[in-house]
């Protein structure tokens, strides 16, 4: 690793508390070195005296570093086995599930997961968190304004009962947006809340190293409660989950035993 650039880490980490050194080093710097590169900046260490300075360039350092790809319905399929196979069994003799969309970028997923429960539970009985590390992403979630690309693989019958359309964009519903409270959350470094019933953490995982891999299974583990189920992408399947107290359920979907 470059002095230049593990000097940066260090600076990043004591200025904002995320610790760059905890994702995959080879990915990271190469984002992180073309967007220096496209500002100007010869080194890192211009390049952080300028974040420091100027909110929108610190936004966008944040933006790149968070990999903020997402849509509705991504892999339709999985959350097709989330609907039909999962949540069954999950919400018997229930009211109401505990859910978190962790890491939920520009608000996709946890919207997604409303209009899911929909199917169960009326919306004002459903109740989501969503968190993730950068609030320029969770302000765009609130606002529930998205291009017509991301609704790809949105079912006719939900894209005409939870959206409206207005011009090249289509704005969430405001009873779905009412199911979803948004909250800044660092995976890396804050305490998780308790007794889940589902946790959705999908497509993330796959930047962070194995360590800190396995620190974040432990900790989602530990915050299900007993047969409470974690949802993880289709890159992410978890190779031993006995380890977290996992049994598998479904590909990419675990239960907490």
């Amino acid at each position: 690793m470059s002095m230049d650039y593990e000097t940066f880490i260090k600076q990043v980490n004591h200025h904002t508390g995320i610790d760059l050194s905890l994702y995959k080093e080879a990915q990271m710097k190469r984002r992180l070195t073309s967007l220096r590169e496209k500002r100007g900046y010869k080194g890192f260490d211009a390049y952080f005296r300028a974040l420091k300075n100027d909110d929108e360039l610190f936004y966008e350092f944040l933006d790149r570093m968070t990999i903020n790809v997402s849509e509705f319905y991504r892999n339709a399929q999985r959350w097709e086995v989330l609907e039909k196979n999962i949540l069954p069994d999950l919400i018997k003799n229930k009211r109401q599930l505990k859910v978190w969309s962790a890491a939920c970028s520009t608000g996709e997923e946890p919207y997604t997961l409303a209009m899911v429960l929909s199917e169960y539970f009326k919306l004002n009985n459903i109740q989501i968190l969503a968190t993730d590390i950068d609030e320029n992403v969770m302000m765009r979630a609130k606002k529930g304004v998205y291009p017509k690309r991301s609704l790809k693989e949105v079912p006719e019958k939900i894209r005409q009962k939870f959206f409206k359309q207005s011009g090249d964009f289509f704005q969430v519903t405001d009873d779905i947006k009412q199911c979803v409270t948004f909250r800044k959350h660092n995976l890396l470094a804050d305490t998780y809340d308790k007794q889940f019933d589902l946790i959705v953490c999908r497509n993330v995982l796959i930047y962070f190293t194995e360590e800190a891999k396995q620190n974040v299974y432990k900790n989602f583990s530990q915050a299900l409660h007993d047969g409470g189920v974690l949802f993880v992408g289709s890159t992410e399947q978890i190779f031993n989950p006995q380890k977290y107290n996992l049994k598998p359920l479904e590909t990419f979907f675990y239960q907490k035993s």
